[in-house]
């Protein structure tokens, strides 16, 4: 199923680790398209539009697309406890990650009577996006909802496609995951018009325009925030999921095997990657591979998403390779099975997980890190999901009369360098009474 990219015996350049990259391009420019389609539809039809959607992509009709009350209260009086049990766990593990991303205030004092504060403020209303067309996901409810009320936000609503199976309504288990995290705005909409509903708002459904929205999806979700993007704010382009495996000798092929898989069950995009210095465990990460992508539940899945271009095997000289390699590719999550991993060395990755007992599957649900992470290449310059994502940095600037005088003549002499005179004027109007 992986096909192997062999870049031994030769110096290889950062453009020639950019171009070996594994990627699905075309995917991702069709779903640009698409993405950008729907979001335009949705900004001038609203309701009906997400309601064609939902025929269309989910099979339901007539459904309720705000969530009713009633519909929020039922799902977690049905919840199983065990699973309660574990989201409450996660919602305490990650609130307690979360919290240590919030700045304290920062007062610098520049001299007597001139002060420069910093503060965090958050945006007023967020937009959160749970997936649910492959997959049920209460564990990115968590993810989406703890960061942004830890950071101070108002207002938060969550959106996530209706299910056929259980008559249009949300899959019950993100209802009770949303219940239990007090969130009352859910609406029964999926997809790039999700997004699209939440950039511009449905006034028939009482929905309105979010400053910021965040969640994982697959291509259409992740693009969508691309054609949203400067009309509100969005987190990373988290969409099809990748892991990347940075593995020497010493790795386990077994449980290398293990951990591709388990991210190549999430979608046919999904990519799986291997970066290795030894023949040999390639070779029986393959055999290991095969074995357990034709065994596993959703082995068709799983199968599409391993032969894909996205996914395949590398091989490098040595982990100095590996490790440059792997900064060029910026990956979602980052394995790393190294018996000297010096995790600091891997500078673009959303996620970074050292050794043996600590897979990316601990990363999705119970880690207390977050698992909405930047896909295709963005870890090169974006961070995954946090409180940060939901602030903002606002300086607060307090001067008296004599701090303004000590800066007068610079600020006057800096204006007319400027030819900017009537800033310097502003300056010394107040000291003409």
């Amino acid at each position: 199923m992986l096909r192997t990219i062999d870049l031994r015996g030769r110096a290889v350049t950062p453009a020639d680790l950019l171009a070996a990259v594994p990627r699905a391009t075309a995917a991702r420019d069709e779903a640009l398209a698409t993405a950008a389609a729907v979001v335009a539809d949705v900004a001038e039809r609203g309701e009906a539009s997400l309601r064609e959607q939902a025929a269309r992509f989910d099979g339901v009709e007539g459904h309720d697309v705000r969530v009713p009350a009633a519909h929020l209260e039922e799902a977690l009086d049905a919840l199983d406890p065990a699973i309660r049990r574990a989201l409450e766990n996660a919602i305490d593990r990650v609130r307690r990650a979360s919290a240590a991303q919030v700045p304290a205030p920062v007062v610098t004092d520049i001299g007597p009577g001139a002060r420069v504060e910093q503060h965090w403020r958050p945006v007023w209303r967020a937009g959160v996006y749970v997936p649910g067309g492959k997959a049920v996901y209460p564990s990115s409810v968590v993810m989406n909802v703890v960061p942004a009320q830890v950071a101070g936000v108002a207002q938060v609503a969550l959106a996530s496609p209706p299910q056929r199976d259980h008559g249009g309504r949300v899959h019950p288990v993100i209802l009770a995951a949303a219940r239990l995290l007090g969130i009352t705005e859910v609406y029964a909409m999926g997809g790039a018009g999700a997004i699209g509903a939440y950039a511009h708002g449905v006034p028939a459904l009482g929905l309105d325009p979010v400053d910021v929205i965040s969640g994982p999806g697959n291509n259409f979700v992740a693009l969508a925030k691309r054609v949203v993007a400067g009309m509100v704010g969005t987190d990373s382009e988290a969409g099809a999921t990748e892991i990347l495996i940075v593995a020497d000798e010493s790795a386990d092929a077994r449980l290398v095997a293990a951990d591709l898989v388990s991210q190549a069950e999430h979608d046919e995009q999904a990519a799986a990657v291997l970066v290795t210095d030894s023949p040999a465990l390639a070779e029986a990460v393959v055999v290991e591979v095969e074995q357990r992508a034709t065994a596993t539940h959703h082995a068709a899945r799983v199968a599409q998403a391993l032969s894909g271009p996205q996914s395949a095997v590398v091989l490098v000289d040595d982990i100095a390779t590996a490790t440059a390699f792997s900064n060029a590719y910026a990956p979602e999550h980052l394995e790393l099975h190294l018996r000297d991993p010096r995790p600091a060395e891997y500078v673009n990755a959303g996620a970074v997980f050292v050794g043996a007992w600590t897979p990316v599957s601990l990363g999705d649900y119970l880690a207390g890190s977050n698992h909405v992470l930047p896909t295709g290449g963005q870890a090169r310059y974006a961070s995954g999901l946090s409180a940060s994502t939901f602030l903002r940095p606002q300086q607060v600037i307090v001067y008296d009369r004599d701090a303004l005088k000590a800066v007068h003549d610079d600020i006057v002499t800096l204006a007319n360098a400027e030819v900017l005179p009537a800033h310097g004027e502003a300056v010394t109007a107040r000291f003409d009474a």
